[in-house]
């Protein structure tokens, strides 16, 4: 049976646009490989972080939510482990409230709406 993951990476800020976009795809290519099967996911790109990690105060994110088997996981950490790129990671397997959360956040129907904003009229007594 295979269980629902989502795993964030955050990579160094040194990297160029071209090395950034070849470790994620090398890093989806590996999961593909360990029989997962990708769900989702977001670059978030360079953000700042709360505390420097490695002497570096931003970090290029990217979050992924896939299904696989549990020797999936210890292969990619593995790998996370192994390249020096890689400054944290985090990954947390889903239950069924965070995956119908998860899939309610993609269609919509949790977040931001796009509604006309209130305005501070006075109401009339």
């Amino acid at each position: 049976m295979l269980n629902q993951y989502e795993t964030t990476f955050i990579l160094t800020p040194v990297l160029s646009e071209d090395d950034t976009k070849k470790a994620i795809k090398a890093y989806i290519d590996l999961l593909k490989s360990a029989g997962a099967e990708i769900v989702a996911e977001d670059h978030w790109g360079l953000r700042n972080m709360r505390y420097p990690i490695k002497k570096k105060t931003t970090g290029i994110y990217h979050w992924v939510e896939f299904k696989a088997p549990a020797t999936a996981i210890n292969t990619l950490e593995i790998a996370f482990r192994r390249d020096e790129n890689v400054m944290r990671y985090l990954t947390v397997r889903l239950d069924k409230y965070a995956v119908k959360y998860n899939q309610d956040k993609r269609a919509g129907l949790i977040g931001r709406k796009n509604e006309k904003p209130v305005t501070n009229e006075k109401q009339e007594a």
